[in-house]
């Protein structure tokens, strides 16, 4: 079956543009204790994602939780070059709003379709935080 693609319109919440293969978590993402900055792996205990790394990823999750400091975290995974291309949330809240717009990470949200079911991990995504499209092409 040939691949197939799609664009997702929504809100570009920070600019520029970032493209990489997708991980998907249906769970929300606390960055203070759940991602390690410095090598881009999810360390929170019992979360999906857990083991898995960041980096260089198209991160999709419904929205971010905890502490404000996790906007700093977003920023050291950037600094240690360990930051996702791109991140697309169901609805961003202030922590990641702020961690991207620190780290030069580009975002989108309030999509036309929930990106929770129309991404799957492994999908090549493309993220316009420019314009607020998500281009998803399927295996």
């Amino acid at each position: 079956m040939p691949p197939s693609k799609r664009v997702l319109r929504g809100r570009g919440a920070v600019p520029g543009l970032g493209e990489g293969e997708a991980l998907v978590s249906p769970e929300p993402i606390s960055f203070l204790g759940g991602v390690d900055p410095r090598t881009g792996l999810v360390i929170e205990r019992g979360h999906p994602l857990k083991g898995l790394s960041v980096a260089g990823k198209v991160l999709v999750f419904p929205r971010g939780k905890g502490s404000t400091v996790g906007s700093y975290i977003i920023y050291g995974l950037k600094r240690y070059g360990k930051a996702p291309a791109a991140i697309v949330n169901v609805e961003t809240e202030p922590i990641i709003a702020t961690g991207c717009a620190l780290a030069g990470i580009p975002l989108v949200d309030r999509l036309d379709a929930d990106p929770l079911e129309a991404i799957r991990s492994g999908d090549r995504v493309v993220v316009n935080g420019d314009m607020g499209l998500v281009e998803v092409e399927t295996k």
